[in-house]
């Protein structure tokens, strides 16, 4: 008998804590709703008051911007709802305990959860996408995707280069298909004894040749430096929108190594050509 008594009032302290409890979890759950409800209407007006004033505002970045105004509007539901229905106390140990724990494992893998906000950023920011051609940390070429921990590029050579999120933050980078216009630079070494202006003028010939640039804009033959008895002439000239980049600049090359070959100047060696691109 003396142990089913126990066991009575054990039950009979429970239901009594429940029916205490009860009132403060219905109220603390229509807290919660309201504070949900509430949130969903506020970002869909917080949406059209963000284009009403910032019309030239990346909907991806406003939906982003509002998506964590949503979120801190149910958190702090939450803990109102939690303070009501009593369990404000244990909720806060909890989270110290996540606290002392997250600060373990940020230190551990530090690295990777720079990785992964810098990912997040990427997405945010939408400084480029997939499809464009970014030069990144000293590598070009094609986004094939944004990952959370790398971003991967196509280069010109097929070659699949993984670029950790976290370098694209901590130096420079080029969205070079965000240029309409695209800018070839082109660098030789000539011997000194050598015409230059011969040079200067068939070079120059050469390239209002070519097709698929842009001959508004001006095209320079300039010398940049005269070093250890060679001359660096650097050939500048734009690219027409849609132009193939590559074709382009390899038929430049082509035809200037022709045309100075015919006019008998020299050139220091094939490898001194060096090729870069800018965007304007």
């Amino acid at each position: 008998m003396e142990y089913i008594n126990t066991i009575y009032k054990v039950l009979e302290r429970w239901y009594i804590s429940l029916a205490e409890l009860t009132p403060r979890l219905v109220v603390g759950i229509l807290v919660f709703l309201f504070f949900l409800t509430t949130s969903k209407y506020l970002s869909r007006w917080s949406v059209k008051l963000f284009h009403k004033f910032f019309p030239k505002t990346k909907s991806d970045s406003v939906v982003t911007l509002i998506a964590v105004f949503k979120f801190l509007i149910i958190l702090m539901g939450t803990f109102i709802a939690l303070e009501i229905m009593g369990f404000s106390g244990f909720f806060m140990k909890f989270l110290g305990s996540l606290g002392v724990a997250g600060v373990i494992a940020g230190v551990a893998l530090k690295d990777l959860v720079s990785s992964i906000f810098s990912g997040m950023l990427v997405n945010v920011d939408k400084a480029f996408k997939i499809g464009d051609y970014v030069t990144i940390g000293g590598n070009s070429g094609t986004v094939q995707d944004i990952g959370l921990l790398t971003t991967k590029l196509i280069t010109d050579d097929s070659k699949k280069v993984y670029i950790p999120n976290q370098v694209i933050f901590n130096s420079p980078f080029f969205n070079i298909t965000a240029s309409p216009q695209r800018r070839i630079i082109l660098d030789f070494e000539i011997p000194v004894g050598e015409d230059i202006s011969k040079a200067k003028q068939a070079v120059l010939d050469e390239i209002k040749t070519l097709e698929h640039i842009d001959k508004a804009d001006s095209i320079d033959v300039i010398f940049t430096n005269v070093k250890q008895g060679l001359f660096t002439m650097q050939v500048k000239f734009w690219l027409e929108i849609g132009g193939n980049f590559t074709n382009v600049k390899s038929d430049a090359i082509m035809k200037i190594n022709e045309r100075l070959v015919k006019e008998n100047i020299e050139l220091v060696t094939p490898t001194s050509i060096n090729i870069t691109n800018t965007t304007a």
